[in-house]
């Protein structure tokens, strides 16, 4: 048998791989190319923190205005519900002078003997009335010779006229009306002529 001098044995690849210095350069690139990758993912996370705090932010503020406008609402309802209260109160306060009126023509009509100032009195007692719901813009509905409306009046019932020019139209009126400015709080109660 014929020996082969190109064999390469264990032997000789072990020593061949015993220089080791290419190895040791490798190893420190690949050190450096981790560092590289670390400090890349490490920037990469930086705008995932920059967002969180960001997101923090918007619903902190988002929670801050939620409540805020829940106060707000809450102030809203309570200062409309005062409103409404004072109005009411003050609606009263000024009736009380027709009450002490009231009062003293009661009193007068006991121990009065003069009628007619009696019925004066109390004409002017109404008159003043009258003053006090036009300026709070109560108005009394005119209804006596007006063509019946359904959306103005109530008709309570109807009452064979002569007249044809009487058809249709209010002949009397049982109970008055009146609207606050342009809304009706009251119905007329009214007779139609048919």
């Amino acid at each position: 048998m014929k020996k082969n001098n190109d064999y390469t044995g264990p032997e000789e690849l072990y020593e061949d791989d015993m220089n080791l210095e290419p190895a040791r350069e490798d190893k420190e690139e690949v050190e450096e190319q981790k560092a590289n990758v670390e400090d890349n993912l490490s920037d990469e996370a930086d705008p995932v923190e920059e967002l969180q705090v960001k997101y923090d932010d918007l619903n902190d503020n988002y929670l801050r205005l939620h409540a805020e406008f829940d106060n707000f609402r809450k102030r809203t309802m309570k200062e409309k519900a005062d409103i409404i209260k004072s109005g009411g109160e003050r609606v009263l306060t000024d009736m009380l002078p027709f009450a002490d009126d009231f009062e003293r023509a009661l009193q007068a009509l006991h121990t009065a003997e003069d009628k007619e100032a009696m019925v004066e009195g109390m004409d002017l007692i109404y008159s003043k009335f009258l003053n006090f719901l036009n300026q709070h813009g109560v108005k009394e509905i005119e209804a006596l010779g007006q063509p019946f409306d359904a959306d103005k009046f109530e008709a309570i019932t109807t009452v064979p006229v002569q007249d044809k020019s009487q058809k249709g139209v209010i002949i009397d009126c049982v109970q008055k009306g009146y609207q606050l400015n342009d809304k009706i709080i009251r119905y007329p109660k009214v007779i139609v002529g048919e």
